[in-house]
């Protein structure tokens, strides 16, 4: 059976599905990452799962993939917030149209961990969402897909996610990255590491 045959087999069973999405999914270069994340949401629509992703373009929130399931904690571009953070608001795309604060008129800027003072309110309901939704996969069949996650931010996912699955004993995840796909000693045995660009393995799944 190929990796992908396997991977498309424990995506049918697994009571839980956890993904993470890193830097080699960012939509510069990639013309069609539109079509990467409709392929992922019919792959995961039946399934219970929650994805979290560092990449701050926003272009996943414009996929049919629900967002109630997703997280960005390193923000995204398509938000705005005060350059100067005189205010914690954060504002929708277009929103402001002149795109300077309504407040202390500084441009704005992108609500991302770019900003010089990132303002995290942005995604901390989400985020909370998803610490409930983590709490619930121990002891469930947990499959963790881990797509082009480097060393940018390994606080964010990398390493949560092999803590996870070192402590869930029915979880199995795969690590997916054209240069990064080393795992530690604590998942031995209960993760694969696949050497190759994610979002060109993905594309052949």
């Amino acid at each position: 059976m190929t990796v992908n045959e396997q991977i498309l087999e424990e995506i049918a069973a697994c009571e839980k599905l956890l993904i993470g999405i890193g830097e080699e999914w960012k939509a510069e270069g990639i013309p069609d990452m539109g079509i990467l994340y409709e392929k992922m949401n019919e792959l995961i629509k039946d399934k219970d799962f929650f994805i979290v992703t560092t990449v701050t373009d926003g272009e996943i929130l414009k996929s049919p993939l629900e967002q109630s399931r997703m997280v960005a904690p390193c923000g995204n571009a398509t938000w705005r917030q005060c350059s100067k953070t005189c205010t914690k608001d954060i504002w929708e795309p277009g929103e402001i149209p002149q795109d300077v604060c309504p407040h202390c008129g500084a441009p704005l800027t992108g609500n991302t961990i770019e900003a010089e003072d990132y303002i995290e309110e942005g995604y901390l309901p989400q985020w909370k969402a998803f610490t409930m939704w983590l709490a619930g996969t121990l002891n469930k069949k947990l499959l963790v897909l881990e797509l082009g996650v480097g060393f940018q931010t390994p606080t964010v996912i990398r390493w949560p996610f092999e803590k996870t699955v070192s402590i869930n004993k029915k979880s199995h995840m795969y690590r997916i990255h054209g240069k990064f796909a080393q795992l530690p000693d604590t998942v031995k045995g209960k993760a694969d590491a696949v050497l190759e660009n994610s979002t060109e393995f993905f594309r052949k799944l």
